[in-house]
């Protein structure tokens, strides 16, 4: 394995002890879930700040991530996850104090309830430096009514464009360190962004690894409404996928033009 390139890699012992972990929960209309998932949050070692971000919600959502405990900032109007997670981020950094290592950025799902403490095995690798990027690894979900067409889609691009083959391409739930996550920015709109997020951090040499997490969420059924999620998705995979492809080829190019000036 490539090591991280994270500074976290040169951590003491003590300074890992202390090390800081904030966790970014991007939310639209979660009120029924969020603040068990704000509640089990703030039980994981390491934690010491949850952020959500209300992403335009028309419920109550805010308010009750507020009353769990939860720094709420709010979108005025649906601006899409990657917004919500730069945002998260953004404000992240205004907190980090200054003379101590940036918090590790913990990015989970806002319907994870009471199981999103299982996200605690995400951060070992990046505080041990073993990854500068970490993704869970969800069991089968019941009532899940995907075929599986846009993973594959999404696990074959990231393969074709960095050599990894990831087992779930589209898990939401990553711990990455303040560099990896500058680095990746501006994210991918829309759905592409966890396969955006990976193309382009594995093309810029850092980490990724997968950690099995026991999780359980909201999944798309196979109604209507499920369908027209997954064309979403795929659509949004394949063009941020396109938008890395077209960026690889004028990449190339441009080397190809320093080096016969030179």
């Amino acid at each position: 394995m490539r090591r991280a390139k994270s500074a976290t890699a040169q951590l003491s012992e003590r300074d890992r002890a202390r090390q800081r972990v904030a966790v970014i929960i991007p939310a639209k209309d979660e009120a029924r879930r969020i603040a068990a998932t704000v509640r089990a949050a703030k039980a994981i070692p390491h934690v010491d700040l949850v952020l959500v971000v209300d992403d335009g919600s028309e419920d109550n959502t805010q308010d009750v991530a507020r009353d769990a405990g939860a720094v709420v900032v709010r979108h005025s109007h649906n601006r899409g996850k990657a917004a919500a997670m730069e945002t998260g981020a953004a404000v992240v950094a205004m907190r980090d104090a200054a003379g101590r290592a940036p918090r590790l950025l913990l990015f989970i799902d806002g319907d994870l309830a009471e199981t999103a403490v299982n996200t605690a095995p995400l951060v070992g690798p990046v505080l041990d430096g073993q990854a500068d990027m970490s993704i869970a690894l969800l069991p089968p979900q019941p009532g899940a009514g995907g075929r599986g067409i846009v993973v594959g889609a999404a696990r074959r691009a990231i393969a074709s464009m960095t050599g990894w083959t990831p087992t779930q391409p589209l898990s939401g739930m990553r711990c990455l360190t303040r560099e990896a996550f500058e680095a990746a920015t501006p994210l991918a709109r829309g759905w592409g962004v966890e396969t955006g997020l990976t193309i382009d951090l594995l093309r810029l040499g850092y980490v990724a690894v997968e950690v099995p997490c026991d999780l359980r969420h909201r999944p798309s059924g196979t109604d209507l409404r499920g369908q027209m999620h997954r064309a979403a998705q795929y659509r949004d995979v394949q063009l941020a996928v396109s938008a890395r492809r077209v960026r690889a080829v004028g990449g190339a190019v441009r080397g190809v033009g320093t080096k016969k000036k030179a």
